[in-house]
């Protein structure tokens, strides 16, 4: 690996850690609160990962954390494909010492009761209902991405605010659903450590699908040519 790509791909690696410490930390939290965190906390403290990490190192990597954002720089040409696998790994590796750590340090019978915070679908939600959900989700997440974070003349002062908010947006808005993962990173580390995998192709489909879609309405549809 280049010196040219260690630097960020480490960055995606602690931020992709941060985000399944924290935020999938938060579920086990409020588990063995009796429930104290809530939604609006669990929602927080994923959104406040993401956006003190974007704050902290996206000056390094651009802060993507999550291979659907990934996909969408890749999908627009923002980014070389090799580097968006390099990013991908990297996320997954980060997100896989997050389980790890989550395992560690959290009580067994609190891990259990939550599967370590991996995702799932909410009762008589179908696993096609899941992949739009998330796709819709993710949507939202990369097309404010594009427009504080990429697009010149957006606001990036507030980007980091921006992203967070827009996380916890999401789960407030549909965490019930789907748990709001819009990462397929945020979910495979929690289920690579907790054994459970039910519906996991939900959170890689939907994500991809959305962000993708996110990346390409908003560099095709709001910017202008070769912008």
């Amino acid at each position: 690996m280049s010196p040219s790509i260690t630097r960020p791909a480490l960055v995606e690696a602690v931020g992709a850690l941060a985000l399944i410490f924290l935020g999938a930390g938060s579920i086990i939290a409020d588990q063995i609160t009796g429930g104290k965190v809530g939604l609006v906390g669990i929602a927080f403290a994923h959104g406040l990962a993401i956006a003190t990490m974007v704050a902290a190192a996206g000056h390094v990597s651009g802060g993507h954390f999550n291979p659907a954002v990934t996909l969408g720089f890749v999908a627009t040409r923002r980014m070389p494909v090799g580097t968006g696998i390099t990013y991908i790994l990297a996320q997954l590796v980060g997100a896989s010492v997050g389980g790890l750590l989550l395992t560690a340090v959290f009580p067994e019978a609190a891990r259990m009761a939550v599967n370590l915070g991996t995702p799932a679908l909410g009762r008589g939600v179908s696993a096609g209902t899941g992949i739009v959900v998330e796709a819709v989700l993710t949507f939202f997440l990369v097309f404010v991405i594009f427009g504080v974070a990429v697009d010149a003349r957006g606001e990036r002062a507030i980007a980091p605010l921006a992203i967070g908010l827009v996380i916890v947006m999401d789960i407030l808005g549909a965490g019930v659903l789907t748990g709001a993962a819009m990462n397929p990173a945020r979910a495979f580390g929690p289920a690579l450590f907790s054994g459970f995998w039910a519906n996991h192709a939900v959170y890689w489909i939907g994500p991809f699908i959305g962000g993708v879609l996110g990346a390409w309405v908003y560099t095709y549809l709001m910017q202008r040519p070769g912008k």
